[in-house]
């Protein structure tokens, strides 16, 4: 199964999700094809390239014809405003101009700073997003959101800056890590929770298959994710209202990555999110027991934690949410979910009622 979707991109623009295995056998040749006369220069997360750039011929080539790839060592502790100097300065240093083409091979965290990179250099120039782990394919590649961080907070310098096409292949899931999957599955969660109620009863009856990486398993999720925030994206692309529902499990969930030092892991910490609204949703009489009972249940069948780590001073995560870039002014929303594939956005979430919850939900 492969798939393409397109997604209005602001005036007549689109940028397209290709989705399925053997996309990544079209993808040299369609860059080409796409790129006219244009440069393209690759920025490859150093450890996808090892694994990859002798598997993926094709792509060494790709890369190789246009520039020398450009590798990155991602991570969150480099997901900084420094790491976009440095990758701005070797393009200068390569030639590129106002006509080249960014392509980003990674994860998230590549696709954040590579897009970022993307929509300021030269006052912006496109790009193209191969998102090679789970997490990136069915959340952060779509949607054109770009960001780095700063030490108060979790993308607190982004931009919007849609890419012209994202490709996604399972074959990428194939050398990804357990805990990687694991991360990516969270998202997969939240999408069904938030929107996606089919999603959500074939993610209770395909778990082997999705845990074994079946390739029309995976492509059937990923596509499921991209479909709905496509939608959403399609409905409010700047996130002026109805794209705040995406953020279901990411207020706590960023708060206990800063608060962490990123060492808790972005999927696990919006994991903790989900059950943290779920329960939130539940005290206030808007999610019946049973369904926020399913989600910790498939939450835990992924080994995703639903309950606060120990250490996390419930005082000091409220705290950390009022520098959260998703507050407005005095306002928090919390994104609280009120059936399966249905949640709503909440503000003033009385602050006695959270601290509560999240100190019967520590660890």
């Amino acid at each position: 199964m492969k798939m393409t979707i397109s997604l209005p991109a602001g005036g007549s623009r689109l940028s397209e999700l290709i989705i399925g295995p053997g996309t990544l056998d079209e993808l040299p040749r369609e860059i080409l094809t796409r790129l006219g006369r244009r440069r393209a220069f690759w920025v490859w997360d150093a450890n996808v390239r090892e694994l990859w750039g002798e598997r993926l011929p094709a792509l060494q080539l790709g890369g190789a014809e246009h520039s020398e790839p450009i590798l990155f060592a991602a991570s969150e502790t480099n997901k900084r405003l420094s790491s976009v100097e440095e990758l701005a300065r070797r393009l200068v240093e390569a030639g590129a101009d106002r006509n080249s083409v960014l392509v980003a091979v990674g994860g998230g965290v590549t696709g954040d700073v590579v897009g970022f990179l993307a929509s300021v250099y030269m006052r912006g120039i496109p790009c193209h997003q191969v998102p090679t782990t789970l997490l990136a394919q069915v959340d952060s590649s779509v949607g054109g959101k770009t960001g780095v961080d700063l030490p108060e907070g979790k993308n607190l310098l982004g931009s919007f800056h849609q890419p012209e096409a994202v490709w996604m292949d399972p074959r990428f899931l194939e050398t990804l890590p357990a805990v990687e999957l694991r991360q990516g599955m969270a998202e997969v969660v939240k999408t069904a929770m938030i929107g996606d109620a089919r999603l959500w009863d074939y993610l209770e009856g395909h778990h082997e298959a999705i845990r074994r990486r079946d390739p029309e398993a995976v492509s059937r999720i990923v596509t499921a994710c991209c479909a709905f925030k496509a939608s959403v994206v399609e409905a409010d692309e700047k996130e002026g209202g109805y794209r705040r529902i995406l953020n279901f499990g990411h207020t706590i969930g960023h708060a206990l990555e800063r608060l962490s030092g990123y060492r808790v892991r972005h999927g696990d910490a919006v994991a903790v999110g989900m059950a943290v609204s779920a329960e939130l949703s539940r005290r206030l009489g808007r999610l019946p027991d049973e369904a926020a009972a399913r989600l910790i249940k498939l939450c835990e069948a992924w080994d995703l934690p639903t309950r606060v780590p120990s250490g996390y001073d419930p005082a000091a995560i409220v705290a950390a949410l009022r520098s959260d870039k998703k507050r407005m002014g005095d306002v928090l929303h919390f994104i609280l979910p009120v059936r399966i594939g249905e949640a709503i956005d909440y503000e003033n979430l009385d602050e006695t009622l959270l601290r509560r919850t999240l100190t019967d939900l520590s660890a």
